[in-house]
């Protein structure tokens, strides 16, 4: 097996990384879209991830992977042997990585029922594709603007079920389809449709390195890699085994992580200023934030998460003029989240200035109400203060008035 370049010796391009990682924190945030120019380690990046990953449990003869510990996301096959009481071993698995070639088909990539066997001998035989190789790790599709658009829309829809299922005349099979799926282009080759564009959660573009000494450091580590790839990634492998360790309790603790009410509000004020269309945007930034702080080791996220995932989530959803800026810094973004916040609160305060103000007038319309209905109720002439006695007495006569 090649020895794969280290993530970690990768040199700038941070928020790609950034992207990277957390979609292995959590890959139902949905997949990544690198965009840029030739050369600038788009490839490269994916494979490193994929390398860089820890270890998974699986069901060791199952062909899809399936994980134990969690019978819902089992495939058929594995429904029907613990149905059948079968003991599934397991067994732990390095991340896969399946890199999905542009000439590939809908069959291809979702596999295929052999309908001949089902009728001539009654038995049903799913024939797996790459969704199935790519379950519980990295689908990466290179040149993903030149894939067909139907099968980039099934990869997403998959993508967003976690589940693959296969229906031919009337049978049925299904498997689970959980992966971190990135994806690179070059904008110069063409762009994707707008509704496939939006369908990636996250979005990066990146362009070469213009500082001289990072340029001269991108050269010295290729150079060494290629000289002695082995020696290279020894160097390499305590940071690399470091990140992969954070990236594995990140997952652990990312069910921990809570969110207020208040961070929601801020995420829809946000992605509102900014005429985002749809609301696929809130959910990715609220996914994106949680595992960040996860990342960070914190089980709360906080408005820089918000804003770090922000930063990856909108660039490419954000309707733009010819003379608009591309993008927006994670420093403008948060500001713009803090700004939004105050006008939130004072938006509630006034809100509750003005409930406080409708009960006070409410008060005193009711004792005002009750101040006239004891006029009608007392006659003209009569002191307005009734002694306690004196009604006590007038109360014991009632009942010999109404006999």
């Amino acid at each position: 097996m090649p020895v794969i370049y280290p993530f970690t010796a990768i040199v700038g391009q941070e928020r790609m990384k950034r992207a990277l990682v957390l979609n292995a924190v959590e890959p139902r945030v949905g997949g990544v879209l690198i965009r840029g120019e030739r050369g600038t380690a788009k490839s490269t990046a994916a494979r490193a991830l994929a390398a860089l990953l820890p270890e998974v449990k699986v069901v060791s003869d199952c062909r899809f992977g399936c994980d134990p510990d969690s019978p819902s996301t089992w495939c058929t096959e594995c429904r029907e042997r613990a149905e059948r009481s079968e003991a599934l071993p397991q067994a732990m698995r390095r991340t896969s990585f399946v890199n999905l070639p542009v000439s590939a088909t809908e069959d291809r990539v979702v596999g295929t029922l052999d309908i001949e066997k089902a009728i001539q001998e009654g038995t049903r035989r799913f024939d797996a594709g790459v969704l199935a190789s790519a379950n519980r790790g990295l689908l990466y599709i290179d040149e993903v603007n030149l894939l067909d658009d139907h099968v980039v829309d099934v990869l997403l829809d998959s993508a967003a079920m976690g589940m693959n299922i296969v229906e031919r005349e009337g049978i049925s099979f299904s498997h689970p389809a959980r992966f971190i799926l990135v994806g690179t282009m070059n904008p110069e080759e063409g762009d994707l449709r707008p509704q496939l564009l939006d369908r990636f959660a996250l979005s990066v573009d990146i362009v070469g390195i213009h500082d001289a000494r990072q340029r001269v450091t991108i050269m010295e580590r290729n150079l060494s890699f290629e000289a002695n790839s082995e020696a290279f990634r020894e160097k390499w492998l305590a940071h690399e085994q470091e990140l992969s360790h954070q990236i594995e309790q990140a997952r652990l603790l990312l069910p921990q992580v809570r969110y207020s009410s208040r961070d929601l509000l801020s995420i829809a004020a946000l992605t509102a200023s900014l005429n985002v269309d749809g609301h696929r945007a809130d959910l990715v930034i609220l996914k994106a934030a949680r595992a960040q702080a996860a990342f960070e080791g914190r089980t709360a996220i906080s408005d820089r998460d918000i804003a770090l995932a922000a930063e990856l989530a909108l660039p490419h959803r954000i309707k733009r003029g010819p003379f608009q800026q591309a993008e927006m810094s994670m420093e403008q973004l948060q500001d713009r989240i803090e700004q939004l916040q105050g006008q939130v609160s004072t938006g509630m305060e006034g809100e509750e200035e003005m409930q406080d103000g409708e009960e006070q007038s409410g008060e005193q319309k009711k004792k005002v109400t009750e101040t006239n209905l004891s006029a009608q109720l007392i006659p003209q002439g009569e002191p307005r203060h009734v002694p306690q006695s004196n009604l006590l007495q007038r109360d014991a006569t009632w009942p010999d008035a109404l006999a």
